[in-house]
């Protein structure tokens, strides 16, 4: 099969390059829809590239080439020169170029500064080792705001207290823009989790607000628990060595994944255990098919990329086939698809729901603060304490001794209503407020989508991306001393913006349901209400079923406590290795002793 590519030249450079990469982009297209079977949708438009070329004046007519994958081979034959050695010398083209156009001019006093860097350099060091990027810029600088370039796109850096209230404050610096263009975490399939229409990301949120009414939420904490205790009692057999992985290389906890699945998809994947793993393995592929390369070259077919391609269509599919199998039986669930069917969304809302939701409601959080509490047992014991007054509190009247001793516990931790589960857990809220501020390496990313505005005294025009790291703020010694600290109590700073875990400091008043009543951020985390229920509900589970210690890879108690990777922006892993915890079950006599002198 043959395509036509129409490539407009503007530039007298030899027509053989540009012959070059109109065969590498259609090549790449034929492969993924004839070879591979990928669906046009799940096509980066980037394969067009010829936006790169927009750079070019006009002066050469219109040119046509047809190409496919056997002019392809032809040409290979000929020219003898690997696909790969074209497009590589190509992007550095394109680099070279961008470095000597952003670099032509004096800076003015309004603009941030430049890195001294090649820009290539800077590129890959933003992706691979982000953290320690940006602190080398801020101190090679000196300044609280610098600029470098990727690729196209300038890059802002902002730190410091002003710079943060401009920031968050900034009306034309988009969200949506800015995510899209800087990191390759979402699973790409172009229409259902990105390039959305204002209308349609404006749907989702709407939805993700009715599934955190009170009456989803108290729906879902059995629904949560017992799912939990299954995945507990099933690591328990599995566990030879009576220890979890519960950061096996930074992926998604297990259990986590599972209360995701329960929360955001359906009861024909969540009640599956065996789709419930596939998925896990999919989306644990699809991060590890996040690269530099695959988020600044979508188009370019790179083992990376293409096995990130066949994780998101079989991701794809296993959730469209979900919501086949309800419609085609139309008995109706009390779940999150059911929602969708009864607003009657269409097919792509519902799986960029799904798909999106996931990838960011199954990361660390949760696996982070069950470490931290193996590693502090004072801590652990007040958080298990707040569990158990909480269940002589709301039991007294549902708990029967008909229920067996392993049933009780999750029985009994959901007969405690949604209220109490969100204010009367002091300590449960101090330890995921700390956890949230140590192993949460996120980095605010937005666009200036106009006008040109200001960010501490420096322009920042139309167009440009603009970022704010959280480690200004959660790793910032003159806020948090001894930030690695795990220290659920310490002193919180009294400043605005200066804790930025479900959002961005105090905002306006909100009323809930009509019910709770709450203080949220100008940023807050649309699911944060979920998410942090979620995370309460997997603790407690733990810490009533089992005591627990942190441990490394060779058995001892971890001693110093891990530390997270913030250079690992999307797992977190632990910087000094994998860590388990090693575990004990709670003696259920005593346990059953308790319920029946309630």
């Amino acid at each position: 099969m043959h395509f036509c590519i129409q490539v407009e030249f503007r530039h007298r450079v030899p027509a053989s390059v540009f012959r070059w990469v109109s065969i590498s982009i259609v090549t790449v297209y034929n492969l993924l829809t004839e070879h591979l079977q990928v669906p046009a949708v799940f096509i980066p438009t980037a394969l067009t590239l010829l936006g790169s070329l927009s750079l070019l004046q006009p002066d050469l007519p219109d040119t046509m080439y047809p190409v496919g994958v056997a002019t392809f081979l032809q040409s290979l034959w000929e020219h003898e020169l690997p696909s790969m050695l074209v497009l590589v010398t190509f992007s550095l083209l394109l680099l070279v170029v961008s470095h000597f156009r952003c670099n032509n001019g004096t800076r003015q006093q309004d603009t941030p500064p430049n890195l001294p860097r090649f820009p290539l350099f800077n590129t890959l060091s933003f992706f691979k080792r982000r953290h320690d990027f940006l602190a080398w810029g801020f101190r090679v600088t000196g300044q609280r705001l610098f600029q470098f370039r990727l690729l196209r796109n300038k890059v802002v850096v902002v730190s410091g207290e002003r710079g943060r209230r401009d920031f968050f404050n900034a009306k034309g610096l988009d969200l949506q823009e800015g995510f899209r263009i800087l990191t390759g975490a979402l699973p790409l399939i172009h229409g259902v989790t990105v390039e959305l229409h204002r209308q349609r990301v404006a749907r989702i949120y709407k939805r993700l607000a009715n599934l955190q009414r009170n009456e989803r939420l108290t729906e879902l904490i059995p629904e949560i628990l017992h799912d939990g205790r299954l995945s507990y009692i099933h690591g328990k057999r599995l566990a030879t060595t009576r220890r979890w992985h519960f950061v096996e290389k930074g992926d998604r906890s297990g259990i986590v994944f599972q209360a995701t699945m329960r929360c955001l998809t359906c009861a024909e994947i969540a009640g599956d255990p065996e789709i419930v793993a596939r998925l896990r393995q999919l989306y644990e592929k699809v991060d590890r098919g996040t690269t530099p390369a695959t988020v600044l070259f979508p188009w370019f077919p790179s083992p990376a990329m293409l096995s990130k391609a066949r994780a998101t269509k079989q991701i794809y599919d296993i959730i469209v086939n979900a919501i086949k199998v309800r419609n085609q039986s139309g008995v109706p669930f009390n779940d999150t698809l059911q929602i969708f069917l009864d607003e009657g969304d269409e097919l792509s809302t519902i799986v960029g729901f799904m798909i999106g939701l996931v990838t960011a409601g199954s990361r660390s959080t949760a696996s982070w603060l069950l470490l931290f509490l193996g590693c502090h047992p004072k801590w652990r014991n007040q958080a298990r304490s707040e569990v158990k007054n909480l269940i002589t509190s709301y039991t007294l009247e549902t708990i029967s001794e008909s229920y067996s001793p392993r049933d009780s516990k999750s029985t009994a931790l959901s007969s405690i209503p949604l209220g109490a589960w969100e204010s009367e857990t002091p300590v449960l809220d101090l330890l995921i407020r700390e956890t949230l501020r140590i192993a949460e390496p996120h980095i605010a990313m937005r666009r200036n989508v106009g006008p040109t505005t200001y960010i501490d005294g420096k322009v920042i025009p139309t167009g440009t991306l603009v970022v704010y790291p959280f480690s200004s703020v959660h790793l910032n010694p003159a806020l948090y001393p001894d930030p690695w600290k795990f220290e659920p109590a310490r002193l919180q700073p009294k400043a605005d913006l200066t804790y930025l875990g479900w959002g961005g400091g105090p905002g306006e008043k909100q009323i809930v349901d009509g019910s709770l009543s709450r203080w949220l951020g100008r940023v807050t985390c649309l699911g944060s209400r979920l998410a942090r229920l979620t995370i309460k509900l997997v603790v407690a589970l733990l810490l009533v079923e089992f005591d627990f210690d942190t441990i490394d890879a060779s058995g001892r108690i971890a001693d110093p406590q891990p530390i997270p990777n913030w250079n690992d922006a999307f797992a977190c892993r632990p910087a000094q290795g994998q860590f388990f915890l090693k575990y004990k079950r709670l003696d259920s006599s005593d346990w059953s002793s308790e319920i029946r002198s309630l």
